[in-house]
């Protein structure tokens, strides 16, 4: 935990209610997410019990597999989720917008869907399970002795691509809520117990007349707030074997559709109050104004989506088992450049995060003092002049300045010009005074006098970082130029028969 995020905890703790430790919302919410809360047969990675899907918050769709040991319920359980899942796709795909890639002669203009799907769990476990049902379902064969039904593959197809998704912070198509409600705000429990959704929004959205606190550990009661699933609660799951028990007993099929519909009531009201805590926990983040780069990434994540909307209607093959080398690699560079700059993108965004990088001494907030609008420095060719102004800051008296003379850093409020720090000294008081040189952001202007606004005014308050969300993301080479010692071009998957008879397990 940061320095801030423990004070918001101890805050929370003392308090009885959590403590915002953001300003604005850091996640795109789409106006009709796809909510899913799932079940899984106790003992079994991925064996579905129920589940509770949709996009309507009144009128939730039940699924449930009355014997999960049989493997014909568990793939009509997959085509019924299927179903739901893949036209709540086709009707992202409505309504397309023109956008530009690459520059100068490279500049290319595509198309994008005006939507792409948001897909909402309750849990970091609710993603892991959403990526076992996209590879036990995306390699089945829709012919043969172990056929499925064609939207089955399909469904794992989009499941798979949403649970690669989620692994990159700047991706708002897979998203587990407790994980977004704990970077928004800090509780008076442990970060394990925030992983608990009823007792998260206990603290977050106490009931009236109580605090988080005691709100919280009675949401700890299963009998009250079930598990937000996939896991069930033991003392469920012995109702649950005695009602499995009967329903594979019964005698005629009368008795087992009795047996089979009071299942499924016990199983929608373990996931019930779940999904009313998911819809809760929705309203609350809308209450959130939303942060200044979160379109440009909900953006990005609708590029990709039409992107491989496209490939899968061009009869694109099912995601590898495994990543061959240049594209692990790739991935590797393209998530580590996605965290950077989605860290930084927050910072820009959000002055409580930018505090957090004060504080580390990766920034530093200060008032301008002085400005040379007329300076220039000697340019690469002998003789020539560049404009280089300055500006100068002086910082509060209990403010760190760590960072070297030479450092290239940047500013929130003009986030096109760069600046380098020419001077950095200390005064008796305490303060700081920091020089700084800056570089473009005047509106292509080479000399003076600054358009209106380009140049920090006199008396203005500004904050500097290294952090830089515009920088260039890591450059690999294609696929095709794998060298021989990485096992060389890699060939195109094709599920094999093996594949396709994966025991689901």
């Amino acid at each position: 935990m940061s320095v801030l995020s423990t004070v918001a905890a101890l805050t929370a703790s003392r308090t009885g209610r959590a403590e915002p430790l953001t300003t604005v919302r850091h996640q795109h919410l789409d106006d009709k997410p796809f909510v899913l809360v799932p079940l899984t047969l106790a003992g079994e990675a991925c064996a579905p019990l129920a589940a509770l899907a949709g996009t309507d918050p009144e009128h939730p769709t039940l699924l449930t597999v009355r014997q999960p040991r049989n493997r014909a319920e568990r793939f009509r359980f997959a085509e019924r989720l299927a179903a739901l899942l893949l036209a709540y796709i086709d009707g992202c795909r409505t309504e397309t917008e023109p956008y530009t890639v690459g520059r100068g002669k490279e500049k290319e203009e595509r198309l994008r869907f005006q939507r792409a799907p948001q897909l909402l769990v309750p849990n970091g476990e609710g993603i892991a399970y959403v990526r076992l049902l996209g590879r036990l379902t995306r390699l089945r064969a829709t012919e043969g002795p172990y056929a499925v039904d064609p939207s089955v593959p399909t469904l794992g197809k989009w499941l798979t691509w949403c649970a690669e998704l989620a692994e990159f912070p700047n991706s708002g198509v897979l998203l587990a809520m407790t994980r977004l409600l704990a970077a928004h705000w800090a509780t008076g429990q442990s970060p394990s117990e925030d992983s608990h959704l009823a007792s998260l929004l206990a603290w977050i959205d106490p009931p009236e007349g109580n605090d988080g606190a005691r709100a919280a550990r009675e949401a700890e009661d299963p009998a009250v707030w079930p598990p937000s699933g996939p896991s069930t609660d033991p003392v469920f799951d012995r109702t649950l074997h005695e009602l499995m028990t009967r329903y594979d007993e019964a005698s005629d099929e009368r008795g087992r559709e009795a047996v089979g519909r009071q299942i499924d009531r016990e199983l929608s009201g373990q996931m019930l109050p779940t999904w009313r805590l998911m819809w809760r926990g929705v309203e609350l983040l809308r209450d959130l104004p939303e942060g200044a780069h979160v379109p440009d990434r909900w953006a990005l994540d609708r590029r990709w989506f039409s992107e491989y909307a496209e490939y899968l209607d061009a009869d694109g093959r099912p995601q590898a088992r495994r990543d061959q080398a240049v594209r692990a690699a790739r991935r590797l560079a393209r998530l580590e450049d996605a965290v950077a700059r989605y860290e930084a993108e927050r910072a820009y965004d959000d002055p409580l995060v930018m505090a957090e990088y004060e504080l580390t001494g990766e920034a530093f907030t200060g008032t301008v003092t002085a400005r040379d609008e007329d300076r220039f420095v000697p340019g690469d060719r002998p003789g020539s002049q560049v404009w280089r102004p300055t500006i100068t800051l002086r910082t509060g008296t209990d403010t760190r300045v760590g960072l070297a003379v030479g450092t290239e850093v940047k500013s929130p409020a003009r986030p096109g010009q760069g600046a380098r720090i020419l001077e950095v000294r200390q005064e008796d008081d305490g303060s700081h005074v920091v020089v700084l040189q800056l570089k473009g952001g005047f509106a292509r202007k080479q000399k003076p006098p600054a358009p209106a606004g380009t140049l920090a005014e006199t008396g203005e308050e500004l904050t500097y970082t290294t952090l830089n969300p515009t920088a260039m993301p890591s450059a690999l080479p294609d696929e095709e130029n794998t060298p021989w010692t990485h096992g060389g071009p890699p060939q195109p998957y094709e599920p094999t028969d093996e594949d396709a008879e994966e025991t689901w397990e």
